[in-house]
């Protein structure tokens, strides 16, 4: 079995990524997290895309354990807002972490934003860093930006984030967000794996969208 450092220690990452890894026919792998290895320097997230993040996190985690390592960063993009929130989303509107926050400054500054032109997508990017080289994929789940909240469930912008073909918010579907993520490093992984030749690993597809 091949070992696979998740560079997180959201053991809900690791449950999700081994559900859509089987899904996805890649079989042979072991998943460990930052908690399995000894502690590390980890860089802080300053790149300016989803990408840079997700691969400067694998390549500290493979520079520090020697194992092929995985790492993502995701967040929301909005077209009439340049692209933003973007690598800065979990902190919006100044507080790290302040969903609540987050979402109400995003509904402000899209206030008199027309429905045509609220469109969004929830943005995964996936890293894989190994001896054998670096692989980098990205995952979006398009939709649009409604104009007050909906659901119960769901965390970050899931309440205004209104999934293509869907009805209602992200916040009452529930479990593809998580998917997005999962499925964006399932292809980082399958295209890595691919490159590499690791044995008794099949590669999945490293175009992914929801």
């Amino acid at each position: 079995m091949t070992k696979l450092l998740v560079a997180s220690r959201n053991l809900k990452k690791l449950t999700e990524l081994r559900r859509v890894l089987d899904g996805a026919g890649l079989s042979g792998l072991t998943l460990v997290s930052l908690n399995d290895v000894a502690p590390f320097d980890e860089a802080p997230e300053a790149g300016a895309t989803f990408e840079a993040n997700a691969l400067a996190k694998a390549r500290d985690a493979f520079a520090a354990t020697g194992l092929a390592s995985v790492a993502d960063d995701s967040g929301l993009e909005v077209p009439a807002l340049n692209g933003m929130p973007g690598v800065l989303s979990a902190r919006w509107s100044g507080r790290h972490g302040d969903d609540a926050g987050n979402t109400a400054l995003l509904l402000a500054q899209l206030r008199d934003v027309p429905d045509g032109r609220r469109g969004a997508a929830f943005v995964s990017a996936c890293a894989l860093v190994s001896g054998s080289g670096e692989v980098v994929v990205r995952g979006e789940w398009a939709g649009t930006i409604a104009r007050e909240p909906c659901g119960g469930g769901g965390f970050g912008y899931d309440p205004v984030f209104v999934p293509d073909g869907y009805d209602g918010c992200a916040a009452e579907p529930g479990g593809e967000r998580c998917d997005v993520a999962s499925w964006s490093c399932a292809g980082s992984v399958g295209a890595g794996a691919s490159s590499a030749g690791y044995a008794g690993v099949k590669p999945a597809s490293r175009s992914i969208s929801r």
